[in-house]
């Protein structure tokens, strides 16, 4: 069987970015653009801000990602391109790229969803790994916990109820005056804090074992804060990102394996921004090691919104004949399709 070299394109958030991936699993080539510094200024992404910077990023990134790969337009099997969720400016500028360049150089279209994308990331770090297994997805905009039953196939057992890990991480790190991006400036703090410090609240569902709640551990930090202020005591930045820090992994790392447990899994996947935080991977790595679990990781590249990821989880597509039409929309507030 030929080779099958799949282009991704991934625009949902504030990383414009490309990559070609051979069969799904090795990576060719893989640019990103960030405009981390242009929304720092900010305290977050402006949405209207990050889609005017994906116009002029996405054709120079399409371009360097071909390059790379050392490849011709011609050479490429299909185009697969993040359609949802995400923000809406954002994923029309890469849905509307990649239609374009799928017209113009008469190739298949794949759309995918980006979470997907995120579970797909384990595929290239970890050439072994095939379904079925559990993967927790930690971003800034998600929190799912998800059995993935085969290629494009997945059971979600769990998500957040209100925040996401990361989102929880971008306002607790702005409240303590970290600023932005939260995650790696709450990870770097935390190393040098007490996590037993302050007793932040560990939230669990009624009813819904495997969900997650961020909102009230969030609440709980600025509650600190400003009776701290009240009161005039010296505020420890170290110790709130080490004590919150620790109040999110813990859920994360308690609802996975409780899932794990119940469900009887011996390979565990991690992936999203937040799966690059290193108490959480040490964590996780810990909690399935006690159990016997196969761990899987992406590096951190992967971890962040990138193409290679969208062109592995579109090469599972297209091997199913999954193509989509030239009307394919962004739609910002996708489902995981596939679900059962």
């Amino acid at each position: 069987m030929d080779d099958v070299y799949i282009l991704g394109i991934e625009t949902s958030c504030d990383e414009t970015a490309a990559a070609v991936v051979r069969n799904g699993r090795e990576i060719l080539s893989n640019v990103i653009y960030s405009q981390i510094e242009t929304h720092t200024i900010y305290g977050g992404v402006v949405p209207e801000i990050a889609s005017r910077k994906h116009i002029e990023a996405v054709v120079p990134v399409v371009r360097e990602a071909i390059s790379q790969a050392s490849m011709k337009i011609e050479d490429i099997s299909a185009v697969a391109v993040t359609y949802g969720p995400g923000l809406v400016g954002p994923l029309l500028v890469g849905v509307s790229y990649a239609k374009a360049y799928a017209y113009g150089c008469g190739k298949p279209l794949i759309g995918v969803h980006h979470i997907e994308g995120h579970i797909a990331a384990n595929y290239l770090d970890n050439k072994e790994l095939k379904p079925p297994f559990m993967c927790l997805i930690v971003s800034g905009g998600h929190t799912h916990l998800v059995n993935v039953k085969d290629y494009g196939a997945y059971e979600i057992l769990g998500r957040t109820m209100d925040d996401a890990a990361g989102e929880a991480y971008d306002k607790v790190a702005r409240a303590i005056g970290l600023g932005y991006p939260g995650g790696p400036k709450i990870d770097r703090a935390a190393k040098e804090g007490d996590p037993e410090a302050i007793a932040f609240p560990r939230a669990h569902v009624d009813g819904d074992e495997y969900d997650f709640s961020f909102s009230g551990l969030k609440s709980a930090v600025l509650n600190y804060l400003n009776s701290c202020e009240m009161k005039g005591e010296e505020i420890n930045t170290a110790d709130v990102a080490a004590s919150f820090q620790a109040a999110v992994v813990d859920v994360l790392v308690g609802n996975s394996m409780k899932a794990a447990d119940t469900y009887g899994v011996r390979k565990f996947a991690i992936a999203g921004g937040v799966a690059s935080n290193s108490a959480l991977r040490k964590a996780m790595e810990d909690a399935c090691k006690e159990r016997g679990i196969l761990f899987y990781r992406p590096s951190p590249i992967l971890c962040t919104d990138n193409g290679a990821m969208i062109a592995s989880a579109g090469y599972y597509e297209y091997m199913k004949g999954n193509l989509a039409e030239l009307t394919l929309n962004a739609v910002p507030n996708l489902k995981l399709s596939g679900s059962v």
